[in-house]
């Protein structure tokens, strides 16, 4: 079914949908022909007609979290004065420099921290900084060499920032994710959550997300899968919600707010530790923002930012018993 979908949508879309149409056959099997059965079929069915026709998200409908087969062992709650350097370091950003970084500029003093929280600014500089001229301007920053983990349970509480042509993720890498060897049991990138969709189409459908995988480089070899385009319950422009994934040996699952919105092996599972990552990127290439890439709509012609992505906690778990 996947290879017919692809002909008509997109990988995105395809993968949404193809959740969709398993959720109605688990129903039609598993269902007792109720009313209450009929009536979620038809709420699916209107959620595909969403997906094909609008290229809505879908709402979150899986399994809910069971953190007691967890331990929390690390954290960083942000109750500090400033970014915790021996934290964070910038993702592939080193000093004082700035980075080009999509359609923008990476440098470490559009991060700080204010009453409990982290907050990642992207603005437009007349002046720029780190020794790039004018322009947009946000922050990447991980836990490589500082933090790495394999398996267990990392989750983000936070709030997107609000504005057109960028978008704010919580992710996951290692260097062996730029080996090309057919398969990410190696290192794999993985999506926590990315916003790309503020306000990005007329039916204002920007509370979506997405999330998925991706291994074998940047390059031509690259080999991605995404899980499907997710609505988060609320604004989560201004209001705090929990991405979190959970990652075995046998596959990633990921959830929202504590419920399961999508899991996948595509690849095979990672098997070496990775960093966390925290970034919000710009819309566009080689530091010029136009609004063409990753779906993220068009940059604001006025230049009316700062949009903030504010983070509340980041925090990772280890299984009491590894599955």
């Amino acid at each position: 079914m996947k290879d017919l979908l692809n002909n008509f949508f997109g990988i995105r879309q395809t993968s949404t949908i193809y959740m969709l149409f398993g959720r109605l056959k688990t129903l039609l099997m598993c269902g007792n022909k109720g009313l209450k059965t009929w009536i979620s079929m038809i709420l699916i069915l209107s959620q595909i007609f969403g997906v094909m026709v609008f290229d809505w998200g879908m709402k979150p409908a899986g399994q809910k979290l069971d953190m007691s087969k967890f331990q929390l062992v690390w954290s960083d709650e942000f109750n500090g004065s400033e970014v915790n350097n021996s934290i964070w370091g910038g993702h592939y950003v080193y000093g004082d420099n700035a980075e080009a970084r999509c359609g923008g500029f990476w440098h470490n003093s559009m991060a700080s921290v204010s009453d409990g929280n982290l907050i990642i600014k992207a603005e437009y500089l007349d002046v720029g900084r780190g020794g790039k001229g004018p322009g947009y301007y946000s922050y990447g920053m991980d836990t490589r060499g500082r933090y790495e983990q394999c398996y267990g349970y990392f989750e983000v509480r936070c709030k997107m920032p609000a504005a057109q042509g960028l978008w704010s993720a919580f992710w996951m890498l290692n260097d062996s994710t730029y080996d090309v060897n057919g398969n990410g049991k190696d290192g794999t990138e993985v999506d926590v959550f990315e916003s790309p969709f503020y306000k990005d189409a007329w039916w204002g459908g920007g509370n979506d997300i997405v999330s998925g995988v991706e291994y074998d480089g940047y390059g031509k070899d690259n080999q991605s899968m995404s899980i499907g385009k997710y609505r988060v319950a609320g604004d989560p422009y201004t209001e705090f919600h929990t991405y979190g994934l959970e990652w075995n040996k046998d596959e990633y699952i990921f959830y929202v707010d504590g419920v399961e919105t999508g899991r996948t092996n595509f690849g095979g599972v990672s098997q070496n530790a990775e960093w966390l990552i925290l970034s919000v990127e710009i819309s566009g290439a080689n530091g010029v923002a136009n609004g063409d890439n990753h779906g993220t709509g068009y940059i604001a012609k006025n230049k009316n930012w700062p949009a903030e992505f504010i983070v509340d906690y980041v925090r990772a778990y280890q299984y009491k018993e590894l599955i």
